[in-house]
């Protein structure tokens, strides 16, 4: 007999031929009694796929027995009890790498969308207004210092990125690491003072919450420019609203917001904000990657073979 598998969100669908015979497929995310599905399969599920988003909830968790491992589609994976798993013996695993370029990208092209108006000035063009008179003067990347927050796979590569569009780059983590070419400020607030673009590119998580507070706002200032590609809980957002609101700092482009997919009035009809709904490893190329990712971490641990991309 098969093993048994439940999906927890749709983002594997297109994958699943990789699986072949290996598993029976039940789906959690569109079933029309969630309850019933799980008194049914419930004791059978070995494997579970999901998404950084969705995670599994504590009490699904705890309807699954004979669970052994979670395979989560994303980078981040906070939404996933990882105690609990530890405690279960329960392996968890990730799609780190194969996104890392157009994560980068993305931030990058926030970046260059929000300093030289590019939507804005697609809507001038477009509205006839160039023929009253010219755009106004914008910003340029080009002699500006960045603060990446969190230097891991996807900081590194937008820093060597920025590097080459002549930006410093500065960084503040959990601790200094070796090796690194660049300033780094154990003090958020303290590199948010110094830096002219903040980038987060953290993962999410508790100890991560709200690390962009209305201080450290307030500490980017006037003229600084905030860019969030990793989390929305990792803002306050009601700051962020508010220092929109009040220009207390010069802007902000966004990829991911604390409830997804509505977005607070504030940033929605903000002049200086530039918006993307959760895009930044959206491309064909990147998606199937992750997702025959997952599929191979599934393939091992069913054939007893390492995980290529353990997290727990």
């Amino acid at each position: 007999m098969s093993d048994h598998l439940l999906l927890m969100a749709g983002n594997l669908e297109k994958h699943l031929g990789l699986l072949q015979d290996n598993c029976t497929v039940h789906r959690w995310y569109n079933a029309d009694d969630r309850d019933a599905l799980l008194d049914e399969i419930g004791d059978k599920i070995r494997v579970v796929g999901t998404n950084g988003h969705v995670g599994i909830p504590a009490d699904v968790m705890q309807r699954l027995p004979h669970l052994e491992m979670i395979g989560c589609f994303g980078v981040g994976y906070d939404a996933i009890d990882v105690d609990v798993a530890r405690q279960r013996r329960i392996a968890v695993t990730n799609t780190p790498d194969v996104l890392n370029d157009a994560v980068a990208e993305l931030a990058q092209g926030l970046m260059i969308a929000l300093a030289r108006q590019i939507p804005q000035s697609h809507k001038f063009v477009r509205d006839g207004q160039w023929l009253q008179g010219d755009f106004p003067l914008t910003t340029e990347l080009s002699g500006k210092t960045v603060g990446i927050v969190g230097l891991g796979r996807i900081g590194k590569e937008l820093a060597r990125r920025l590097q080459a569009m002549k930006m410093r780059v500065v960084y503040h983590g959990r601790s200094q690491q070796a090796h690194e070419p660049y300033e780094y400020f154990a003090d958020i607030v303290s590199m948010a003072a110094e830096v002219d673009w903040l980038v987060l590119c953290l993962p999410g998580g508790n100890d991560a919450q709200h690390i962009v507070s209305e201080e450290v706002l307030a500490a980017l200032g006037s003229e600084g420019y905030l860019v969030n590609v990793a989390r929305g809980v990792v803002v306050d957002e009601a700051a962020l609203c508010r220092a929109i609101t009040n220009g207390q700092i010069a802007g902000a482009a966004l990829d991911v917001f604390v409830e997804e997919p509505k977005v607070p009035t504030e940033l929605l009809t903000a002049d200086n904000v530039v918006l993307s709904p959760h895009a930044a490893s959206a491309t064909t190329k990147t998606r199937v990657a992750m997702g025959e990712l997952v599929i191979r971490n599934i393939l091992a641990h069913l054939n007893d073979r390492p995980l290529l991309t353990r997290v727990v």
